[in-house]
């Protein structure tokens, strides 16, 4: 039963310039996932791709709605407006069924953090996509990011003004966030030891943070905070973060 406990990672590292630019990373460690539910996961994978091929691809999301764009358009306004968030991203995709490894990196450079929206929902969106591209079964029954239909539950904002950073999250839909928490209901043990990580770094040295647990680098300038990942689910607002650096 131990072995069950043994999770997938998520992690968020965002780095911002003085001002306010800079680059953001979502990266997702499943190879756990693929171990433990290696038969569920693969059923959409051919003989082959199971016992042979590894993925290992780049995925341009500007040049993947370009060449989709008459399809996309047929699409409902909300679900075109979802896929439109991807549009300034790249994913690279590393899947090998041999060594059991699956990892999933979303990453863009920003003009102003305020762009930036849910990165933890635009990644669901784009594994999803990057998944059935690849030939993959991310997003397919069993894989805990399987559940991309409808709007957005929650809403997070940053913001970068003066000496002030804040990273807030606002529930927009009650009822559907614990759908999707009772989605992962059978789940929850496999996901029990699952960790999200964001990682933050700032031009200069921080003063204040709202975070007890928050940890800092040397240098003072970054810091880390990791929840558990159902705990993130159940209290999305758990991540929120106000950070006062110095002059």
């Amino acid at each position: 039963m131990a072995i069950l406990f043994v999770g997938c990672q998520f992690s968020e590292d965002l780095h911002i310039n003085e001002d306010g630019s800079g680059k953001i990373a979502f990266s997702f460690d499943g190879s756990e996932l693929l171990k433990m539910a290696g038969d569920k996961l693969g059923e959409g994978l051919g003989e082959e791709q199971k016992e042979e091929k590894a993925i290992d691809t780049l995925m341009v999301f500007k040049d993947y709605l370009e060449e989709k764009k008459d399809s996309i358009s047929q699409l409902p306004k909300a679900e075109q407006e979802r896929l439109k968030k991807l549009e300034n991203f790249k994913m690279h995709m590393f899947m090998d069924p041999k060594t059991m490894e699956m990892n999933f990196d979303l990453y863009s450079d920003f003009k102003n953090v305020s762009d930036l929206g849910n990165i933890f929902n635009d990644f669901k969106t784009a594994s999803s996509l990057g998944g059935k591209k690849a030939g993959s079964s991310v997003g397919a029954p069993g894989d805990p990011l399987s559940n991309t239909e409808g709007d957005d539950p929650t809403k997070v904002s940053y913001t970068f003004k003066g000496n002030k950073f804040k990273r807030v999250t606002e529930i927009l839909d009650e009822k559907q966030l614990k759908q999707g928490l009772d989605s992962l209901e059978q789940m929850k043990m496999f996901l029990a030891s699952s960790k999200y990580k964001i990682k933050y770094h700032f031009p200069r040295r921080i003063k204040n943070i709202s975070s007890k647990e928050a940890l800092f680098s040397q240098d003072g300038k970054s810091f880390t905070l990791e929840v558990g990942f159902i705990d993130y689910m159940e209290n999305p607002k758990i991540l929120d973060v106000e950070v006062e650096l110095e002059d």
